[in-house]
């Protein structure tokens, strides 16, 4: 087989990446070792910022997303029980986020994708990228495939393949590993807020957030080592409870539809490029997901990536193609630092003292209190310019 963008996963990165390519006119296979029910299922990110929001929107995939989209125009930080508004919109001319969940981008991408006769391989096996070829080997229903290609772009996640096709000595790699993990659930429950609330407690970090008018999506801070089986549903809503408490306002509670504990890390892996590998997303860059920055920082990988191609195929230009890895990593560092700030400053740490408790109340309540503060919060959340 022979294609121009060989893009190894299906996510959001690789398959708005191919959506990309072929509104600029240039060719691209989607290899993907998941199946579609998988990867379309799949429970991840569910805040987009603004550019994501347009960009979706001006490409033809926004559908569905201005329909059932929930824009959000501030958020609550919650202290001591008491609410404190950081009116996002006011404070950035008008940008907000919006609540759209990650599965729902990706069943609109692939049907766009394959709408428009988009080549898409699911449930690939022994998926291998070979850099030097450029080519991309892998198994499909039994049969051996090598598709050749001009590039290979690796949007396969943190656990993919791609990532260690570069050659060790090119890849540097930054990390930090948090000491505690989020146990998520998703609950069959009207959401009992307009807007996300981000609460510090003594107990934790807890943060309320949905993904439609009747589907709840709530956080808790826990040891990444727990076990979920020790978190019974009723356990999970007394904690809930507990920390987000505040007068006047109640927590809803319905049933659990699913509940996972997930480990927090940083991670960046320079450089994003290794002649014509291209790695985006996951497989370059995790944050923890306090910023709800993941999604949106894979979309302005592909978006830089999809605009260094096209000046390369029409003008033979290498320009944009050179600097891909450094354009994005300006980004990744700027992200990472918001997320790494919003983490440090909401998350109780073990072994936190009364010297450390008393800053982090400090900075929290400057920025509940001081419009410069709150300002550089609402500008990182909904997204700083793609520029």
């Amino acid at each position: 087989m022979r294609t121009q963008v060989g893009i190894v996963g299906a996510g959001p990165a690789g398959l708005l990446l191919s959506h990309l390519l072929q509104l600029l006119g240039i060719d691209s296979v989607v290899v993907e070792r998941r199946s579609r029910e998988y990867v379309e299922k799949r429970v991840r990110a569910g805040v987009l910022e603004q550019g994501t929001v347009d960009l979706l929107n001006e490409t033809g995939v926004g559908e569905r997303l201005r329909r059932e989209g929930l824009v959000h125009r501030g958020i609550e930080l919650l202290l001591d029980g008491q609410a404190h508004r950081i009116p996002l919109s006011d404070l950035t001319g008008g940008r907000a986020i919006t609540i759209y969940g990650q599965q729902k981008v990706v069943r609109d991408l692939t049907d766009a994708r394959l709408a428009a006769g988009g080549q898409l391989y699911f449930e690939a096996d022994d998926v291998r990228a070979d850099p030097a070829a450029p080519a991309i080997h892998f198994t499909v229903a039994g049969r051996d495939v090598a598709l050749d290609c001009d590039v290979i772009a690796g949007c396969d996640g943190f656990h993919g393949v791609c990532r260690d096709a570069l050659p060790a000595a090119q890849r540097r790699i930054h990390e930090r590993e948090y000491p505690f993990g989020w146990l998520g659930i998703l609950a069959e429950v009207a959401p009992s807020t307009d807007e996300l609330i981000y609460a510090y407690h003594p107990r934790g970090f807890a943060l309320h957030s949905l993904r439609s008018p009747e589907i709840s999506r709530l956080y808790l801070q826990v040891d990444p080592h727990e076990d979920i089986a020790s978190w019974p549903d009723a356990r999970i809503w007394d904690e809930l409870q507990v920390r987000l408490a505040r007068d006047g306002w109640t927590l809803k509670e319905g049933p659990i539809l699913e509940k996972a504990i997930t480990p927090m890390r940083s991670f960046v892996c320079e450089t994003m490029r290794h002649d014509r590998l291209f790695l985006a997303g996951d497989a370059a860059h995790i944050v923890p997901p306090t910023g709800a920055k993941g999604l949106n920082l894979a979309v302005h990988d592909v978006y830089v990536l999809a605009e260094a191609l096209a000046d390369w195929y029409r003008g033979g230009r290498r320009t944009l193609l050179d600097a891909y890895s450094a354009t994005c990593l300006r980004r990744v560092w700027r992200v990472q630092h918001f997320s790494w700030w919003m983490t440090s400053m909401l998350h109780r740490f073990p072994g936190t003292d009364s010297f450390a408790e008393r800053l982090q109340r400090a900075q929290l309540e400057y920025v509940a209190s001081s419009p410069a503060a709150a300002t550089t919060l609402a500008e990182n959340y909904v997204g700083l310019p793609w520029s």
